[in-house]
Order: C-alpha cells, then sequence, then structure tokens
C-alpha cells in the first residue's frame, strides 16, 4: 500500500474513532508524541499541515505554505539563521555594500550546486529575478523588487527586463544595484522570491515548471519529493539533498507533508503516533496548553477582511459603512473564546514586535490602537451608511479559506455583523486556500477575510501592500495621502530612518482612520509537536518554517 493511501485511511479513520489504528505506526509516549517519528525512523519527521501548497514556482508563490516548502527546497544568497537574521547562504560571505547603499557586490558559493549536478552560478540569480518582473510572468510578488533599480519601470512594461539592476559579473560573482537605498534589502535576499532558478529547466517544462516535484531542480538542504500537482495534492515530501553544501548539518533524512484540514482528525492522527507536528486551533488548542508537547508559536502576521471597493457604486467606498462593520467586531472576544490559540487582538495593520523605531519603541504602540468594539458607534455609522447609500439593508458574502479555525472565525464575524446591524445579512463561503487566492485575485468577492505574514522584519512589508496599483490591495482602497507617505519612505527619506519612522507611523494612521481594510487578529500558531523533535525554527517573518536544523532525539 502507497504512502498516500496508508494515510487517506488514517485521516478517515481518525475521523470515525479516535485513536484508531492500523497496527503499523510508531509507538506513543504518555505525552501523546510519537516516540520514534511516526514512520519508524528515527530520521524522518512527520508534519501536518491545513491547506495544499498552491504553488511551488518561486516567481508565483503567495502564501506561507509554499514559502516554507521552497525555503527548504531551494536557497538564497542569503538564508535566515535560528535567530532569524540573515546570513550568508549561496553567498560566500555577506555582500560589499557601497557608502550610498546603492550596489551590492556579492561572491557565490563554489561549492553549491543545483540536483543535476551543475553549479549554481550568477545568471542563475539573474534569470530568476528577471523572471519574476517580467510583467508576461504576472508575478504577484514583483513588487518586492521595486527597491532593485528599474524593477517598478520592467513590471509596469516600460523598460525591458535585462535592464533590472542586477548582473553576473562571472560564474561566481554578482553586482546588485538599487533605485533607493533599502535597509531590509539583507531579509529580501533570504527570501524565496529571490532565489535562483535555472533557466534551461525552466524553459524545458514551459508552463508545466514546478507543477511537479520532477519538475524542477533545487539547491536547498532537501529535495521536493512525491508532489503531483498545486493545488489538489495532499500529500508530499523533502528528502535530504546529498549534494547541499551544507549537508552534514542536515540530520533529517525525509520530511513527510500531509494535507488534513479538520484539527480534530490531526490530533488523532498525533495521538496515534502518525504525525509528529500538527497546528491546533479553538478548544482543542485550550485544552492542550499544558501539555508537554503543545508549542504556541507567535507570528508577525495579521488577519484582516478585505472589501471589494473596485466598482465606483460598491457601497464598501462608504467609509461609514467601513467603520459600521469594524465596530461591530469584539476583537478580545475573538481570539480569547474563538480562535483561544494565543493569538491576539489586533491594535492595527502592523502587528506588535514587527519594527522598532531608531530609540526601541514599538511601532505598532507608536500608532496606538483606533480599533475597538463598540456597538453603539457601529449603530451610528451604519444609520449614516445608509443614508449616504440611500438603502435600508445590505446582503454580502464573505469569502474565506476552510480550516477550521476560519471557518469559525467567519461565522463569529457573521454573528456580530447581523445581531448589531439591523439589516445586514450575511452569506459564507469557506474555500480552498487556492480558490480564495484566485477569487481575490480575480476581485470576485464582496468581503474577503485573509492573513500576510511578515515577508521581512520591516513595517513597509505591510504599509507597502495597500498603495494605489499594489497587486495585494485587492479590495482596491486607495488614499493619494497614504501613497505619497509609503513613497517618502521608500526614496527620500529611505536612509534616514527617523524620517522614515515617522512616514510609516503616520500612513498607517490614514488607512486605519479610513478603515480601508479592517484588521482583526495578530496570529500564534498552536501546535502540538513531538518533545522528541528538536531544532525546528519559524520565523515570524519570512518563509515561516526552516527544517535545516531539525534532529530527533532517540
Amino acid at each position: 500500500m502507497s504512502k498516500k493511501r496508508v494515510f487517506s485511511f488514517l485521516a478517515v479513520c481518525g475521523i470515525v474513532l479516535s485513536g484508531c489504528s492500523t497496527g503499523g505506526g510508531g509507538s506513543t509516549d504518555s505525552d501523546g508524541g510519537s516516540a520514534s517519528g511516526g514512520s519508524g525512523s528515527g530520521k524522518e519527521f512527520n508534519v501536518v499541515i491545513q491547506q495544499e501548497l498552491p504553488s511551488m514556482d518561486p516567481s508565483i508563490a503567495t502564501d506561507m505554505y509554499a514559502f516554507s516548502a521552497i525555503n527548504n527546497v531551494y536557497e538564497g544568497l542569503y538564508r535566515l539563521d535560528k535567530e532569524s537574521a540573515p546570513e550568508p547562504a549561496g553567498a560566500a560571505e555577506e555582500a560589499e555594500v557601497s557608502e550610498d547603499g546603492l550596489t551590492y557586490k556579492i561572491k557565490l558559493r563554489e561549492d553549491a550546486k543545483w540536483t543535476d549536478g551543475s553549479d549554481v552560478v550568477a545568471d542563475d540569480y539573474v534569470f530568476a529575478w528577471q523572471r519574476t518582473v517580467d510583467p508576461d510572468t504576472a508575478s504577484e510578488y514583483a513588487y518586492m523588487f521595486e527597491p532593485v533599480a528599474n524593477a517598478a519601470e520592467i513590471t509596469a512594461g516600460e523598460k525591458d527586463k535585462e535592464e533590472l539592476g542586477i548582473k553576473a559579473v562571472s560564474d561566481h560573482e554578482l553586482e546588485i544595484t538599487l533605485a533607493n537605498p533599502t535597509p531590509y534589502f539583507d531579509y529580501l535576499l533570504a527570501f524565496p522570491s529571490f532565489f535562483p532558478q535555472k533557466e534551461s529547466v525552466v524553459e524545458e517544462h514551459g508552463k508545466d515548471f514546478a507543477k511537479t516535484s520532477d519538475n524542477a531542480v533545487y539547491n536547498g538542504p532537501f529535495v521536493l519529493s512525491e508532489f503531483d500537482g498545486p493545488g489538489t495534492d495532499t500529500e508530499w515530501a523533502y528528502v535530504k539533498n546529498d549534494d547541499y553544501w551544507d549537508k552534514d548539518t542536515v540530520q533529517l533524512d525525509k520530511i513527510n507533508v500531509s494535507v488534513v484540514k479538520e484539527v480534530s482528525t490531526a490530533l488523532n492522527l498525533f495521538e496515534d503516533g502518525q504525525a509528529d507536528d500538527i497546528v491546533l486551533t479553538g478548544e482543542l488548542a485550550s485544552q492542550k496548553a499544558n501539555d508537554d508537547a503543545f508549542v504556541s508559536q507567535p507570528e508577525s502576521s495579521t488577519f484582516y477582511m478585505e472589501m471589494n471597493q473596485i466598482e465606483e457604486d460598491s457601497p464598501f467606498r462608504n467609509e461609514n459603512l467601513r467603520k459600521a462593520i469594524s465596530y461591530s467586531i469584539d476583537r478580545d472576544a475573538l481570539v480569547n473564546s474563538i480562535l483561544s490559540d494565543g493569538s491576539i487582538a489586533s491594535t492595527g495593520l502592523v502587528p506588535e514586535k514587527t519594527m522598532s523605531s531608531p530609540d526601541g519603541e514599538d511601532f505598532a504602540k507608536a500608532v496606538g490602537s483606533v480599533l475597538e468594539h463598540d456597538e453603539k458607534k457601529a449603530k451610528e455609522h451604519w444609520e449614516k451608511a445608509k443614508e449616504e447609500l440611500n438603502i435600508d439593508s445590505l446582503d454580502f458574502e464573505i469569502i474565506a479559506s476552510d480550516t477550521d479555525s476560519v471557518k469559525k472565525m467567519m461565522e463569529y464575524v457573521q454573528e456580530a455583523l447581523q445581531s448589531t446591524l439591523d439589516g445586514v445579512k450575511v452569506s459564507l463561503a469557506p474555500v480552498p486556500l487556492s480558490v480564495r487566492l484566485d477569487r481575490s485575485n480575480k476581485g470576485d468577492f464582496d468581503v474577503v477575510i485573509g492573513g500576510w505574514g511578515a515577508d521581512y522584519a520591516d513595517a513597509s512589508s505591510f504599509i507597502n501592500l495597500f498603495t494605489t496599483g499594489n497587486s495585494y490591495n485587492r479590495g482596491k482602497w486607495s488614499s493619494e495621502e497614504y501613497d505619497k507617505l509609503v513613497d517618502a519612505a521608500a526614496t527620500t527619506d529611505a536612509n534616514d530612518p527617523e524620517k522614515r519612522w515617522e512616514d510609516l507611523i503616520e500612513a498607517e494612521k490614514v488607512i486605519m482612520a479610513e478603515q480601508g481594510m479592517i484588521p482583526l487578529y495578530q496570529k500564534a500558531e498552536s501546535h502540538m509537536r513531538n518533545p522528541k523533535v528538536k531544532g525546528v525554527v519559524a520565523h515570524a517573518a519570512g518563509a515561516q518554517y526552516d527544517y535545516k536544523w531539525v534532529t530527533i532525539e532517540e
């Protein structure tokens, strides 16, 4: 029986009967953790996640699941270390940076290899970066390259991709030219969108590049295996890469990944010894909070509501309507009674501990919260909105991902709005992540609930999202004042930490004053993790997980 058929049986069994066993799994400790890594091998690690991979193409990927996967099978110039600081990886040493902060000279590691045995060379970075900013690729993450010279003009179709500010000086030397000084650029070099790609492999597979594990080559600690397709496959693996330059550090032979959306089923698999790491939410997270295997991981991420303001006649262009919705939501009740996983109520767009001022003040605290639950204010703004929109009632749909925790959150928001705002009727559409992303990108929604995790440790990772024309500003809220502040932080004030700080602070105040989007909570992720598993690195910002340093105790 194949691995996929075995796990499918176990997943169904877990739904029907707690503790169901096939008789072939690992033993179970008294604390509920697998004593032997699920498969019976001390070198294998069995991980359960909540969503399928929408894409494994580094130029196309946009979500935390794909970025974590790419981070483990590819490697960029830098990698975030165990403390989430960028360190040379594909680069042989730290970049040589010019005094004006605009030129980066980087020597590549000469022992870095692709899994086809060829060297990773400077042209692989040049090709990958040009491919991502090329309008024909339609990469939603192309905007991340805007610090690089000519990137913005290339994505706008005004310049050729060959004019991007990156060139191969030799096989193992790169020169990167920036449009403006970028304080967080080292973090970008550790982000999956900036990883190398081998041109001959991409061209060989064309539109099928990275659609399966065989349709790509890899240069990271692990190699993707058993992956049959984005958006549909629910099981795959990462196998140790024996061609990796730092292979002696990698202790795992294999990581088996399975998608299980029902939290109770995942917990059954963990307690039955079939999984070593699962995500818990809601009541089950509360019940297991004192278990030796329980782990809570705070993240630099915000879940929020975007309202479709694309059409001129959209009711969500009305500021009073947006404020009525926001005031209706009790965020403290949401995180404490519904999620119960360590998440905290949002105070604004940028979550706590994402960025500090030059004198050490936390960004979120410096902004000051404008979010509150106030049914009286909610009703007042609703009455104003009805008058301005000339309506007596409003029906709309909320779409979001179909995991257990998100569905419970949707139901809570639905009840909060319908019980507070007379005449509002909310329908819910929980859908797979790939569908939610597709509908969001097409503008096919009334209201969408999604989340954003910081790509790097800086407030701009959130603030930049809602500029006019940004592909991630899916609701199309727009503010000229906001755009000017964000542009100043990225250009004229980029080399002045204090002015840049004030630009970003004022930008957040603008979007929060208008509730251009509605923050809900700052996410923490609760896990049950086999206590014998050590060294899982979870980054609050950037690609979430790194398994390079994982070991399993005997």
